[in-house]
């Protein structure tokens, strides 16, 4: 029997995202109840395990339809793009990444890619919508990208 595939966005890569993220993932039997897809930037992730001195190990895919069963995966939603990393300061390049994540898991979970989606932290104030709209937190932004009056469950562990 196939795995659960979770969709996890890395968050605010100036937060504490990749650090619950890898703390979460160090433990192997984490993926012995799920298939973990991160949607995030491999160059990020490396660079919190190397401040954090994490051992969590992750594999790149193309997509959440190669992630492998036994793996965290990640999705690069980035490319060779540079993602400048500033611990604990509130940056729009923080909240663009944030924004970037989260748009390609929902685009994957609206597509059946993903059986569902957790996000890591973000700073709301940093994510500049292209309407103009403020960006009112993420539940609110799940539903109305998911739509068809589908309800997104708020948990903070």
């Amino acid at each position: 029997m196939e795995k659960i595939k979770i969709g996890i966005t890395h968050g605010d890569i100036n937060g504490v995202g990749y650090e619950l993220i890898l703390n979460t993932f160090e433990m192997e039997e984490m993926t012995s109840i799920c298939t973990p897809i991160i949607y995030g930037s491999p160059k990020v992730a490396t660079y919190h395990r190397k401040a954090l001195g994490n051992e969590a190990n992750f594999q790149v895919v193309e997509s959440a339809e190669t992630a492998k069963e036994g793996n965290v995966n990640m999705v690069n939603c980035f490319g060779e793009e540079e993602q400048k990393i500033e611990f604990g300061q509130a940056t729009e390049e923080a909240g663009k990444a944030a924004l970037v994540a989260l748009d390609q898991a929902l685009s994957d979970l609206k597509e059946g890619k993903i059986d569902a989606l957790v996000t890591a932290p973000l700073n709301n104030s940093t994510i500049k919508l292209d309407n103009g709209e403020a960006f009112k937190g993420q539940t609110d932004y799940i539903e109305k990208s998911v739509g068809e009056n589908k309800k997104a469950l708020k948990l903070f562990i």
